[in-house]
């Protein structure tokens, strides 16, 4: 502090925005794909209870896209979220914004199915090759990859979760 100067701190929450570099990929994917009309159909899944209130469709969809992007279990995603600036701008967050914990996505995904959820995926994937940012070369989806991928990812957690209950017994002290 400047001597005879008495300045005040004050609260500034800059954008999200304005933390994340204008040629990031995120920002890309952000133009050229409406996850609006991706999620459209599944908003009559909000009437019966999905998700927690404060998250969107949208939001929780994008994050899921997130999780398959960087290859995250949902502990990590809830992690990813929680720090990476680009990860919330994608999801539609704010940068002090609390986000979804791991058990939000598991139950998204469950809400939405496996099924939905792959006819999703390949839209996205489509609307990306529209516009030439991936390749199809000898690519197969079907929907034992998706419940593949998500057992992986719970095995993930699981290993996780036990790492850190190792850590929260009675030989550590605060």
């Amino acid at each position: 502090m400047e001597k005879g100067i008495n300045k005040q701190l004050s609260f500034y929450e800059p954008a999200v925005d304005s933390l994340v570099r204008q040629d990031h990929p995120y920002r890309t994917i952000l133009r050229l794909v409406d996850f609006g009309g991706l999620t459209r159909g599944l908003q009559s899944l909000l009437n019966r209870g999905i998700g927690r209130p404060g998250y969107n469709l949208e939001s929780g969809f994008k994050a899921l896209i997130l999780q398959w992007m960087e290859d995250l279990s949902d502990r990590e995603l809830e992690r990813y979220l929680q720090e990476n600036n680009a990860g919330k701008l994608f999801c539609s967050f704010t940068l002090t914004e609390k986000t979804p914990d791991h058990c939000y996505f598991s139950e998204l995904r469950r809400k939405i199915g496996t099924e939905r959820l792959a006819k999703l995926f390949n839209k996205f994937g489509d609307k990306l090759r529209a516009q030439g940012l991936v390749a199809n070369v000898f690519t197969f989806v079907d929907a034992s990859k998706m419940i593949s991928k998500i057992s992986l990812w719970d095995e993930r957690d699981k290993a996780i979760k036990d790492g850190q209950d190792k850590l929260n017994n009675s030989n550590i002290k605060d």
